[in-house]
């Protein structure tokens, strides 16, 4: 019987929607970094309104840009180019229609939330919990018709760029889901479960990797598709992006650590993550080289197509990031660049570089494809490359030239290390001021390019006619490699070699003398054996590599326990130890519920974007701060607020350091007590109520947590709270400063007096062990 030929008509109207979504949100939230830039060099930008300060609007500028503006892309790239690649529609109009409007009411309600204060306090995550369970809905309703789609394919293999979508896919809700686990204590706020140094591994497991698979597997899938098309050459090497895929999907995972370098971490965790950071070098620069020299044939068109031309800097910029990476992650750099504006340059010059001309590149290139008229203008285009190259190159050489600069002074010791160059933090902040202000003239040239990407797309659009992309196929199965099972799966050489040689690592990197010794002979004998049976049986890994392609399952399934295998090898040790019962040492004391108020107060106002709460041990931190933070000081945080940039000094040990009259003066107007500080003004905390009623829910979320909190009796906690409140505002009287007890700034200064504050616990005698 002859096969039937039909024509399947693409859904590209939901391409269209998230593309047109992503330019809109892109404009938006690079505005607000434009804003939240400037405010760091004049405070007065802050405008003394609470939803306004930069501690608020820069989680709104890191949301916008990261899961509205490379979101949106990312699923308009993903759309495209998985119905084209397995020559099927999108399975379902309704979960199409559903994923794009769902996205778009999560962005807007993150949009209204962050700034009126509502966060849960940990970077990328901020988000409170009725958002996070639409986000978890809403990306399950994309994994849903991603995979619905791939089973209806009429292709019978899965293509490279296929492969990044099921990481990204899998590996996100897995990242997302365990960094966002929380019990509410309200409609609007919750308690993560980690506390202490468990949540600040989970949080930089997820942080480091919402980089990785959000902003760069997707990405790279992306250009697996994208750049070939527009160079008109097939991708380099089919074998580097097999390695490239499978190397990077396993070794990022295990980087999370580099975050947390030279703190309270235990030894091994930064020990791990700096390893396998360092190892990343090797299939990220493996990705770039397959999408450059994918390009090298079609250098002539580099001239005159701007489309070439951003994604050749696109990938050259996730090369240059890849490479500076793993050198931050190094020890020793780490303690120069960490806290300071390096990090904000190496960040910038991926999402700037790799996400936003990546994006730039598939928004010129669709549009001519979807709505069926040629691009308005490719010398605008152009002049959008040269502009934002320009934009990039100031943003990242003064934020190169700033962290260093501020690294350099705040680590300077005297002669005999015994006494900092730069005692006053002050000084360092005034002397970045020329490179923070370049900063912003950077960014505006980048945010003048995307304007005229948003006037070209306006002039390309208009008045054309939107079209959908159609295929002809056959309606059989087409022929395809025998299906392999989930006993093929397992049983091969391929995965036995990978399961075997990752167990006796762990036993080199984990284990004692003997087993040290061992995990060293079995992993060298994994390697050497799998290296001599790949030469010797090639066509075999090949023949069993295309049978995995055919069935998704078995694919995702590997994926997901190479994505899994780090992050589990890390967290669960970490949980054991991080509890009250096991620490040695120093032992956090837990906070009345006055100075719990006051540090949600703290977790409101966004200040951890700008102070740490972690004394590292480097001699300089010990100079300036004092004592370096131990394991147990924080185990009552949750969230932890070891923080990530320094734009102020450091509060772990800042209670007891000032009188409280001070503190009230610095939030009331900063200027009185620092001179040349950047910091906003907070006068509505002298003037709002403290929210004392919510205390009841979140002292027993707290209590389910672990911390040692009593049962209050009826009115036992408004006396505690009130005879807390009481002896504060009598020493502020009686220094001047005349405020009611029960207003915010009370149960602040409260909170910001303990901290440091801890009490001494004796190692446990061998036979009470």
């Amino acid at each position: 019987m002859t096969d039937r030929k039909i024509t399947i008509e693409y859904n590209d109207h939901v391409v269209r929607q998230f593309l047109l979504a992503s330019v809109i949100w892109g404009a938006v939230g690079m505005l607000v970094g434009l804003i939240v830039a400037s405010q760091l060099n004049y405070w007065r930008l802050n405008f003394d309104l609470p939803w306004l300060t930069f501690g608020r609007l820069r989680p709104l500028h890191t949301n916008a840009v990261i899961f509205a503006f490379v979101g949106n892309m990312m699923f308009a790239g993903v759309y495209y180019s998985t119905q084209r690649l397995v020559k099927a529609r999108l399975a379902s109009n309704f979960l199409s229609t559903l994923h794009f409007w769902g996205w778009q009411l999560i962005i807007v309600a993150a949009a209204i939330t962050l700034p009126l204060g509502f966060s849960r306090g940990k970077e990328y995550a901020e988000l409170i919990w009725p958002i996070n369970i639409a986000v978890a809905f809403i990306w399950v309703v994309f994994a849903v018709n991603f995979f619905w789609t791939l089973a209806k394919r009429h292709e019978p293999a899965l293509y490279v760029a296929i492969w990044f979508y099921i990481g990204t896919i899998i590996t996100v809700a897995m990242l997302y889901i365990v960094n966002h686990l929380s019990i509410p204590t309200s409609l609007l706020h919750s308690y993560p479960v980690f506390g202490g140094v468990q949540d600040a591994l989970v949080q930089w497991w997820y942080g480091h990797n919402a980089v990785a698979f959000f902003l760069t597997t997707p990405i790279l899938g992306i250009m697996y598709y994208f750049v070939p098309k527009a160079a008109e050459r097939p991708v380099y090497s089919y074998r580097l992006s097999v390695i490239h895929f499978w190397s990077l999907v396993f070794v990022y995972i295990w980087a999370g650590p580099h975050h947390l370098l030279n703190t309270a971490l235990p030894g091994w965790l930064q020990a791990l993550g700096m390893t396998f950071s360092l190892m990343l070098w090797a299939p990220s620069w493996g990705g770039m080289l397959n999408g450059l020299l994918t390009i090298r044939g079609a250098w002539h068109k580099l001239r005159t197509d701007p489309v070439l031309k951003f994604f050749a800097a696109a990938i050259t910029f996730y090369g240059m990031a890849t490479f500076e990476g793993p050198l931050l992650s190094i020890k020793s750099v780490n303690a120069l660049g960490h806290y300071t504006d390096w990090i904000i340059g190496h960040v910038h010059a991926g999402t700037l570089g790799w996400n936003g001309f990546m994006a730039a590149g598939m928004i010129y290139w669709l549009l001519p494809r979807l709505w069926n008229k040629p691009l308005h203008s490719i010398a605008l285009a152009n002049l959008h490359f040269w502009v934002g190259l320009v934009g990039i190159l100031l943003y990242v050489a003064a934020m190169w030239t700033s962290g260093i600069t501020q690294g350099l002074m705040l680590n300077a010791t005297t002669e005999h290390g015994t006494l900092l160059a730069y005692p006053n933090f002050l000084d360092t902040l005034n002397a970045i001021r020329p490179m923070m202000l370049f900063r912003v003239v950077g960014g505006t040239l980048y945010l003048a390019g995307w304007f005229l990407l948003c006037y070209n797309l306006y002039r390309t659009i208009r008045g054309a006619k939107a079209v959908n992309g159609t295929v002809e196929v056959f309606e059989s199965e087409p022929t395809a490699p025998e299906r392999l099972g989930l006993g093929g799966m397992v049983f091969n050489p391929p995965v036995l070699f990978s399961v075997f040689g990752t167990i006796f690592a762990c036993a080199w990197m984990f284990g004692g003398d003997f087993l040290k010794l061992a995990g060293l002979l079995g992993t060298a004998l994994c390697v050497m054996l799998a290296w001599v049976h790949f030469g010797t049986r090639t066509s075999r890994w090949a023949a069993w590599y295309d049978r995995l392609l055919v069935n998704a399952l078995p694919f995702t399934i590997l994926t997901f326990i190479a994505v899994a295998a780090g992050g589990l090898i890390q967290i669960i040790p970490t949980t054991l130890v991080n509890r009250a019962s096991n620490v040695e040492g120093r032992r956090q004391l837990p906070y009345t519920p006055l100075e719990l108020a006051g540090r949600d107060i703290f977790i409101r106002e966004g200040c951890y974007n700008c102070h740490s709460q972690m004394i590292r041990t480097i001699v300089p931190d010990v100079l300036r701060y004092g004592d370096y933070s131990r394991l147990g000081e924080s185990i009552y945080d949750y969230p932890f607020q070891w923080g990530s940039k320094r734009t102020g000094p450091d509060l772990a040990r800042v209670g007891g350091k000032y009188p409280n009259v001070w503190h009230y003066r610095h939030m009331e107007n900063p200027r009185d007590v620092s001179p040349d500080s950047n910091m906003p003004n907070y006068p509505w905390l002298l003037k709002q109520k403290t929210d004392a009623d919510a205390l009841t829910s979140k002292l027993a979320v707290q209590r389910i947590l672990g911390v040692p909190y009593p049962e209050y009796k009826a009115g036992e906690l408004t006396a505690l709270i009130e005879t807390q409140e009481k002896a504060i505002a009598a020493d502020l009287k009686a220094s001047g400063a005349y405020v009611a007890h029960d207003r915010e700034i009370v149960a602040l200064i409260a909170y910001l007096q303990k901290l440091g504050k801890y009490e001494t616990v004796l190692p446990l005698k061998t036979s009470e062990k």
